[in-house]
């Protein structure tokens, strides 16, 4: 299957990054490059695109569609690492960061791949092919930390119930598909929980956060991106589920914050200024017409920040 991703918001995303011509940019998740080559199209032969990814399907397909453009550079490594790729490439300081924190097309729809309940395939759900799989954690953890997942990562209701489900299943024998596993989740559903048009994707979203250590990797790579930027450069993210808008609208607004003196305080003590600015106060969504094309996108919010 070939690697495919609807590029979300992709003006939108151009838009914010304000590119120049001979500029340094990262595209931190290159996935089917549809960003990179929008940012690769408008740099020159003095600009660099260094655009990553840890998947390496996504790196394969990215070296090819990004061959004709002399500024990109692909390579393989998760976002958070970053400053170290910069490092290597002999690159102090950049001009703007993309981050689309989004699944892929092609990993939803490759069964193999194991990251989504509509294809049956093994329960893997690893981006980089690398580390602990879904199908470790799920037969292996205990009820009380599978629980704990699908609480806080899936901001799921009937967590305890389906951990409780889980554990009884693999009693019996190994839990090592996704279908075995969407089955688990409704039985330990109510029936009118199970009747909801997807009563299995809280509990995927969960599982693919904790086998990628998503949420941690977000706060550092948040916070590389933003060392690495120039005065003047802008940092772009996209995000698709409440927890990752929520880290990023927090560190936002942490870089933006001036004075933290208590309110009481008639004159500033504390001296704190502001490192950041919001270009947008309220996220962006997409256009209706998008919305039409691509229903993938209904959750992607766009949160653009510039750096003093």
């Amino acid at each position: 299957m070939e690697f495919s991703h609807f590029s979300v918001m992709l003006p939108e995303c151009i838009e914010g990054l304000r590119i120049r011509p001979d500029g340094v940019y990262i595209d931190g998740t290159a996935g089917g490059a549809g960003h990179s080559s929008a940012i690769a199209s408008r740099l020159s032969d003095q600009g660099i695109l260094l655009a990553l990814d840890q998947d390496p399907d996504a790196i394969e397909t990215a070296k090819k569609r990004l061959e004709v453009y002399p500024s990109a550079r692909v390579i393989q490594a998760n976002f958070s690492e970053m400053r170290q790729v910069a490092a290597a490439q002999q690159i102090e300081n950049v001009d703007g960061v993309l981050l689309d924190l989004g699944v892929s097309s092609f990993q939803l729809d490759t069964a193999e791949r194991g990251f989504s309940y509509m294809h049956d395939g093994n329960l893997d759900m690893r981006m980089s092919k690398q580390g602990i799989s879904a199908r470790e954690i799920v037969n292996t953890y205990s009820k009380e930390e599978l629980e704990r997942i699908f609480r806080e990562y899936g901001e799921e209701r009937f967590s305890g119930s389906i951990a409780a489900a889980i554990v009884r299943k693999r009693q019996e024998q190994e839990i090592s598909t996704t279908f075995a596993l969407a089955d688990i989740i409704k039985s330990a559903m109510p029936a009118k929980a199970r009747r909801e048009k997807n009563p299995c994707k809280r509990t995927f979203q969960a599982l693919r956060i904790a086998v990628n250590a998503e949420l941690d990797r977000l706060s550092d790579g948040l916070d590389a991106a933003f060392e690495l930027l120039a005065p003047g450069g802008r940092l772009v993210v996209l995000t698709f589920h409440s927890l990752e808008d929520r880290i990023v609208k927090q560190r936002y607004q942490a870089w933006c914050q001036g004075c933290v003196c208590p309110p009481d305080f008639p004159v500033c003590r504390c001296g704190h200024q502001p490192k950041a600015k919001l270009i947008t106060r309220k996220p962006l969504l997409p256009s209706e017409t998008e919305l039409a094309q691509n229903k993938r996108s209904q959750s992607a919010k766009l949160r653009i920040l510039e750096k003093l």
